[in-house]
C-alpha cells in the first residue's frame, strides 16, 4: 500500500491556482456591474454564484486535497466567494432602489385629475318611491304582496266586479294575449291578459289567506296608451287592500291622511273624499290631498298663485272606496262579517308631484342624466 503524497501542491490543481481564482472573481464582480437591471442580474447570478458556476466547481476540488493543504485553498476559494457575494449583494441593493424610484415616477396619481370623469349612476327614482311608500305602510303592519303581470280575465277583471261590456275590458284599453292558433290560421282566445292594475294581486291575497289581511301591492301595469307627457303603456302602481272586522271609510281617510303626511311632510298635509264610481268599491271616492306648495292658501289669492294646483288648493291623486260585497263574495269572504277598503294610485303620477317631473317620458328613457340628481338614497 502506498503512502499519503504529502507532499501534493493544490497549486498544481487548475482550478485553485491563485490568478485562475482571480480571475473567476474579477468575471463574476465585472457581470455584475453590467448587470443593467435585475433581470440581467438575477441570470449573472445564477452563472456565477450557482452550484454549476466556476468558483462552485473549484470549490468541489478542495475535497481531493491532502488535509494540509485544505485550509489554505479553502481560504482562497472563500475570500473570493465571498468578495462575488458581497459585490451581488451591493449591486442587488442599486438596481433595486432604482427600480422603486423609476416606479414612483411612472406609476405615479396625479391626484389633481378630475376624480368623477366616469359619471357614478344612481337607482331609478321609481323605485326608490315605491320602496318608500313600501316601508311606509310596512311600518303600520302591513304586508307587501306580489303577483303575474300576466293575469287571467277572471282576476283581472270577473272578480273585481267589472262586467264583461265594461268599456275597460276593450282593445283600446286593454293588452290581450294571444292564444294558440286554431285550424285556418284563427288565434283562440286565451283568457289572459297583461294586467291593468294590480288589483288581482289583492283577489289573490283574499283567496290565499284568511281575514285579517293588510296588503299592499305594488307593480308593473299596462294599459294602450299612447306614450307623451302625461301617460305611458307600462306603468308601476301600487294599491292597499284591509279586509277586516269593523273597517270604516274612517279608517280609510285616516290612513290615507298618514300616507300624504309621510311622503310629503307637516301637518298640514291631508285629504279629501269626492264621491265617485269604481265597480270593485262601494260606496267610491276619488281621493284629493292638499296642494303640498301652498298649502291651499292660493284658493282665491291673486297675490300668491300656485302652478302646481292651479290655485285650485287640492292635487287628484287616486281612487279608493269601501270593497264591494261582491268582491268580497267572489273572493271567498263573508261580507256579513267582513269588510275592507282600498285605494290605488300610480307612482309616476306621485313621483311627478313630489319631484315636479313635466314628463313622464323622462322616466322610462334610460338617461342617467335624469335619475342621477336623485342619488343613491336607500
Amino acid at each position: 500500500m502506498s503512502a499519503p503524497n504529502k507532499s501534493y501542491d493544490p497549486v498544481e490543481v487548475e482550478a485553485l491556482k491563485p490568478e485562475e481564482i482571480e480571475r473567476m472573481r474579477d468575471e463574476a464582480l465585472a457581470a455584475f456591474a453590467a448587470a443593467g437591471d435585475l433581470d440581467a442580474l438575477h441570470e449573472a447570478k445564477i452563472a456565477h454564484t450557482g452550484p454549476t458556476s466556476p468558483l462552485a466547481l473549484a470549490n468541489r476540488e478542495i475535497g481531493a486535497l491532502p488535509p494540509h493543504a485544505k485550509a489554505e485553498a479553502g481560504k482562497r476559494v472563500g475570500q473570493a466567494r465571498g468578495a462575488v457575494n458581497k459585490s451581488l449583494a451591493a449591486r442587488q441593493a442599486e438596481l433595486e432602489a432604482e427600480r422603486d424610484a423609476r416606479v414612483l415616477v411612472e406609476e405615479a396619481v396625479d391626484v389633481t385629475l378630475p376624480y368623477d370623469r366616469t359619471p357614478s349612476g344612481a337607482r331609478h327614482p321609481l323605485t326608490t318611491l315605491s320602496e318608500r311608500i313600501e316601508d311606509i305602510f310596512t311600518a303600520m303592519g302591513y304586508e307587501v304582496a306580489e303577483g303575474p303581470e300576466a293575469e287571467t280575465e277572471w282576476l283581472n277583471f270577473d272578480a273585481l266586479n267589472i262586467a264583461a261590456d265594461h268599456p275597460a275590458r276593450g282593445e283600446h284599453d286593454t293588452f290581450f294575449v294571444k292564444g294558440a292558433e286554431r285550424t285556418g290560421g284563427e288565434a283562440a282566445e286565451s283568457g289572459v291578459v297583461l294586467r291593468t292594475h294590480t288589483s288581482p294581486v289583492q283577489v289573490r291575497s283574499m283567496l290565499d289567506r284568511e281575514p285579517p289581511l293588510y296588503v299592499i301591492c305594488p307593480g308593473r301595469v299596462y294599459r294602450t296608451d299612447d306614450l307623451d307627457a302625461t301617460h305611458t303603456p307600462v306603468f308601476h302602481q301600487v294599491e292597499l287592500l284591509a279586509v277586516d272586522e269593523g273597517l270604516t271609510m274612517a279608517d280609510l281617510k285616516g290612513t290615507l291622511d298618514h300616507m300624504v303626511r309621510a311622503l310629503f311632510g307637516g301637518e298640514g298635509m291631508k285629504t279629501r273624499l269626492r264621491p265617485n264610481f269604481f265597480p270593485f268599491t262601494e260606496p267610491s271616492a276619488e281621493m284629493d290631498m292638499v296642494c303640498y306648495v301652498c298649502r291651499g292658501e292660493s284658493v282665491g289669492n291673486p297675490d300668491r298663485p300656485c302652478r302646481t294646483c292651479s290655485s285650485e288648493g287640492w292635487i287628484e291623486l287616486g281612487g279608493c272606496g269601501m270593497v264591494n260585497p261582491k268582491v268580497l263574495t267572489a273572493c271567498g269572504v263573508d261580507p256579513g262579517k267582513y269588510s275592507g277598503f282600498a285605494f290605488g294610485f300610480g307612482i309616476e303620477r306621485m313621483l311627478m308631484f313630489r319631484h315636479n317631473v313635466e314628463d313622464m317620458r323622462d322616466m322610462v328613457e334610460g338617461d342617467v342624466r335624469f335619475t342621477r340628481p336623485f342619488g343613491m338614497e336607500i
